[in-house]
């Protein structure tokens, strides 16, 4: 009997940036990784935490989700994060991925 059902196993090449920088009061570390995958979002890694989401222009904004995600304490940090992501990653169109 198999125990697992594979449901996907996608190979591609994908381009990754690692970037680093500070802002007033902290620190960042993150992986941003380019895939096909995901409906087009990119994976941002906290490479500090280990933390990651996939994050899309609409969720960039929302300073809360940000907070939670990469668990940051104060909302000017997570705002300062969310100008640099949406300086940094580009805009995505909606990639419909399943039919």
């Amino acid at each position: 009997m198999e125990l697992f059902e594979k449901l996907y196993e996608e190979h591609e090449n994908v381009k990754v940036t690692f970037i680093g920088f500070t802002t007033e009061h902290t620190r960042y570390d993150f992986g941003i990784i380019y895939t096909n995958m995901f409906f087009g979002k990119p994976l941002v890694v906290c490479m500090q935490t280990g933390r990651s989401t996939l994050l899309d222009p609409n969720e960039i904004e929302d300073i809360e989700y940000l907070q939670n995600v990469f668990r940051i304490p104060d909302k000017q940090q997570a705002a300062d994060l969310a100008e640099f992501f949406s300086s940094t990653l580009p805009q995505i169109p909606f990639v419909t991925q399943y039919e």
